[in-house]
């Protein structure tokens, strides 16, 4: 009895320890991908970029190239890791990946918080003058893919250089007041907050746009109108009064090359709804725009379970982050970097 006992034992520690190595394997290999990743320090802007430069597996090139630029906030070069996936979808299609760590991240020089969306797209179009010169880049193949914030500095860069030959544009806005108030009421409406409150809200918000207005400083406005600034600090309402009368309309409108618009039915940040009706009433050369729409996406088109900060999120994003992403979306830009002409169809 003692030895079938021990044996017992010592094949359920067995099977344990199998289980635990086949779960850690199963991470790594979900957690590995297809590229040649290559810390490159990219100059010729403001201040030198602290970038990844990530090819295909294999091959010498030359590679076409998508250029990533970043929404809001603090962003590492891989944006926490999750650029890879869309990245190996491009490098299957032929691109290479380049992105960085935004001024300020990560020990890089400089404060992405002082920065205009001018600011962004000429350091944007630096880093393309950079990759232009790189050895196994095509400069005849040059794309950007952006996410959000990004939606006001893709068209601005897509006008002043001439080698950028489509766009990618995932979950932008037009107008930034005007997506600030739909992101307010979205998330009130989460919240199903009662007419009282999303009509003080709405007031509050307009006390703090006066203030914008007219050009107050940090000090200024905290004293003309007290806790309704929140926890704003005083360099997020410097960078806020540098970009709020953004509006992408003129540039747009102004665009020559092919454009992927990319949206979620779930955003709760960006109206959809405005966003598509706006690229399509300035966008209007025949095949120049592409819309691809997914109903369950959120804002960064992923699951929505994959951004509630739920244990099925968590353990999603650690042992399968390409399954953050929903269904379609990493395929479908693959096939549209394989379906667009590499030098552009309306220059």
């Amino acid at each position: 009895m003692r030895r079938t006992w021990l044996r017992r034992v010592l094949g359920a520690l067995l099977a344990l320890v199998l289980t635990a190595g086949a779960a850690v394997a199963w991470v790594a290999y979900q957690n590995s991908y297809d590229l040649r990743e290559q810390r490159v320090t990219i100059t010729g802007g403001v201040q030198p970029l602290d970038g990844v430069l990530a090819r295909p597996e294999s091959g010498d090139g030359p590679f076409g190239l998508v250029v990533f630029v970043h929404g809001d906030g603090p962003a590492d070069a891989t944006r926490d890791t999750f650029y890879r996936p869309i990245w190996e979808s491009l490098a299957r299609a032929g691109y290479a990946s380049l992105s960085w760590n935004k001024p300020g991240v990560a020990g890089a020089p400089g404060d992405w918080l002082d920065q205009s969306m001018d600011d962004r797209a000429a350091e944007t179009a630096a880093a393309i003058a950079w990759a232009r010169a790189q050895p196994g880049i095509d400069p005849g193949r040059i794309g950007l893919w952006g996410i959000s914030q990004a939606g006001w500095v893709l068209p601005k860069v897509a006008n002043r250089v001439p080698d950028v030959r489509f766009v990618i544009a995932a979950s932008p806005a037009v107008n930034w007041l005007r997506q600030g108030r739909y992101n307010l009421l979205a998330e009130l409406a989460d919240e199903h907050a009662p007419q009282a409150r999303v009509d003080a809200e709405l007031a509050r918000r307009e006390r703090v746009d006066e203030q914008l207005r007219k050009g107050a400083t940090y000090e200024q406005a905290r004293a003309a109108v007290g806790a309704d600034l929140g926890d704003l600090t005083p360099a997020r309402w410097r960078f806020i009064g540098r970009n709020f009368t953004v509006d992408a309309t003129a540039d747009l409108a102004a665009l020559k090359v092919p454009v992927l618009l990319v949206l979620g039915g779930r955003d709760r940040n960006v109206d959809v709804a405005d966003t598509e009706a706006g690229y399509r009433r300035l966008l209007t050369a025949p095949g120049q725009l592409t819309v691809h729409s997914y109903p369950v996406a959120t804002h960064g088109l992923a699951h929505p379970y994959a951004e509630d900060g739920s244990v099925r999120g968590l353990l999603t994003a650690v042992a399968a982050p390409r399954s953050v992403y929903v269904d379609g979306y990493l395929d479908d830009l693959r096939r549209y970097l394989e379906s667009t002409a590499p030098t552009g169809v309306h220059r």
